[in-house]
């Protein structure tokens, strides 16, 4: 049902149950926020939306107020406007004044607040209460003097994640963000996923910084510092330096990696493949018996963390793959570098990757036989190009260096929910019927839904899979099986919405325009790619002939599967 209402003077319809912010995103009319995200809950916590509306003798905020019949409303008023900037006044009072140190220097929500409301100097003076950096986390650092009480990175953590590692502890004045028990990210149920970060519009929450040591690394002549990258990176690169996202960005990348001093660039989608084909093997083996059933993937470390913490009752059901950032870091050490004459412990693999928990994963190995030496993120990568003065459009395109730089497209359908699916799908009908899928595109599994089933018909019976996006989903869905549905042979979890495309270590605001083109790169790339899967890729089947051995063999298991893990506790 529609009803009239006024804006700033112009007749607007609206649908009854709307918020007034809605129908002023709708129109046009930009009013400021802090607490609001569109993909949660609204709040109205910080009050920033704040409009007036006649009749009524208070502010109302746009986010969290519905629309009524002829509702008058007015969203600049002087009234309107000297709250929001006394409301930001209010925040500053108690706000350290190190933006020039601080990591969200630039893309602050509350530094662009502060101008936008020509906040020019400190007009309330609070006493600064002394906190202490949380960094005990591997993967997230939290500031808790910077938080400004939105409440984003809690409802994030509990409505997307669903694991509400931070929340809101206190009252009144003495509310704040914390973790359980006070005892820091490490030791509550946080999954590393990094979520939080990208939601914070401050710079309470960051990640946990790598960069400096991969320089000095880079600097030293003892060491051989070799680089993988995640197939997102390629396409968020080319978004930050406005470049044209195609085949020549990756080779703008090496070119730019050479240029920062590493020796070998290795493209992770080559590693992924070799997932895939150890994974379609480990699924036909437990087939016969129907055992340890549904398959779950288990790329993700954020969704491994969360079953072997919270539902161990369900971590035989994973697959003992390990992720292909582990995979790459193993084959570059044991193999590639090694038959070139260079010692592994002078072998210095640096990840750069979509993700925050990678970096916990790495952490995680033994410090003698680790795989990886440093992650760093996609924001870390673009900080570091801009650090060491490279030009990326003045760049000549490189092609890959080493002979393990062929990928299949499925390998790089990993950076998109529901691509691991289908890349493993492929590759499990082939070593079942010794043909190839057809068609080799899974149209169930693509595209932006948080949940995706597909039905692929293998050997004369039919496969039920679905991949989720976003752990809460993945939680329901554990739910759903424990309470006895047993359809599904396959399950592909991403802990992050929409997949690595979205990850905690992406850049900061991202929409949905930015993921849809994301998404966009990768289905292209494999529609353009010849090598489609990974059992189609002859530098996979030479690794396997040289160096492994057959899919699932007892030395496979040795190399590619993870150690039987340690009870984790929370």
């Amino acid at each position: 049902m529609l009803l009239n209402i006024e804006i700033n003077g112009q007749q607007v319809s609206a649908k009854r149950g709307e918020t007034i912010l809605t129908v002023l995103n709708r129109i046009g009319v930009k009013v400021p926020t802090l607490c609001y995200l569109s993909s949660l809950s609204p709040s109205g916590a910080c009050r920033m939306c704040v409009v007036e509306v006649e009749g009524l003798s208070h502010l109302v905020p746009a986010c969290s107020h519905q629309v009524e019949e002829w509702m008058q409303i007015h969203t600049h008023s002087p009234r309107v406007l000297k709250a929001r900037k006394t409301l930001v006044e209010l925040l500053l009072a108690n706000h350290p004044d190190d933006c020039l140190y601080c990591d969200r220097n630039g893309s602050c929500e509350l530094q662009v607040l502060s101008e936008e409301l020509q906040v020019r100097d400190r007009k309330y003076i609070s006493k600064h209460k002394p906190v202490q950096i949380d960094k005990a986390c591997q993967s997230i650092q939290r500031d808790p003097a910077k938080c400004v009480l939105c409440g984003r990175c809690s409802r994030v953590c509990r409505e997307v994640i669903g694991v509400a590692a931070i929340d809101a502890v206190g009252r009144g004045s003495n509310t704040r963000i914390g973790t359980t028990y006070n005892k820091g990210l490490n030791f509550s149920a946080c999954v590393k996923c990094g979520q939080c970060i990208l939601a914070c519009p401050t710079g309470a929450l960051t990640e946990r910084k790598a960069l400096q040591s991969v320089i000095e690394a880079l600097g030293n002549p003892e060491l051989y510092p070799v680089v993988q990258f995640s197939p997102t990176v390629p396409a968020a690169i080319a978004e930050e330096f406005s470049l044209k996202s195609n085949k020549d960005v990756l080779n703008l990348l090496r070119s730019a990696f050479r240029k920062m001093g590493f020796r070998q660039s290795f493209d992770t989608s080559f590693a992924a493949d070799i997932n895939l084909m150890e994974e379609a093997a480990v699924y036909l083996e437990r087939q016969p018996e129907n055992k340890k059933f549904p398959f779950f993937t288990s790329c993700c470390p954020s969704w491994v963390r969360y079953i072997e913490v919270f539902r161990p009752e369900f971590k035989d059901y994973l697959s003992p793959l390990k992720s292909p950032q582990q995979i790459m870091g193993k084959v570059i050490k044991q193999y590639i570098t090694s038959s070139a004459g260079v010692k592994p412990e002078k072998v210095f693999v640096v990840s750069v990757m979509p993700c925050t928990a990678k970096k916990a994963e790495a952490e995680s190995e033994n410090s003698g036989n680790k795989s990886v030496d440093a992650v760093i993120t996609i924001r870390e990568l673009i900080r570091m190009i801009r650090l060491l003065g490279i030009d990326l459009g003045n760049l000549e395109s490189e092609p890959s260096n080493t002979a393990f730089s062929l990928s299949s497209s499925s390998g790089r359908l990993f950076g998109i929910s529901g691509g691991h699916l289908e890349g493993l799908l492929r590759t499990i009908n082939f070593m079942s019927t010794g043909q190839d899928l057809n068609p080799v595109k899974i149209n169930d599994l693509r595209g932006l839904k948080a949940r995706k089933e597909a039905r692929i018909k293998i050997n004369k019976q039919s496969v039920n899979v679905v991949a989720v996006s976003g752990l809460a989903n993945a939680i329901a869905l554990l739910d759903e099986i424990a309470a006895g549905r047993d359809d599904f042979q396959i399950v592909e979890v991403m802990a992050c919405p929409n997949g690595c495309i979205n990850g905690g270590g992406q850049q900061i605001g991202l929409d949905e325009k930015s993921l849809k083109s994301r998404m966009k790169a990768l289905y292209d790339i494999d529609e353009e790619e010849m090598v489609k899967m990974a059992h189609k890729n002859p530098t996979i089947t030479e690794l396997f002939d040289k160096f492994l051995s057959k899919p699932n063999s007892a030395m496979n298991r040795e190399i590619l599967h993870k150690d039987q893990p340690k009870p984790a506790s929370v």
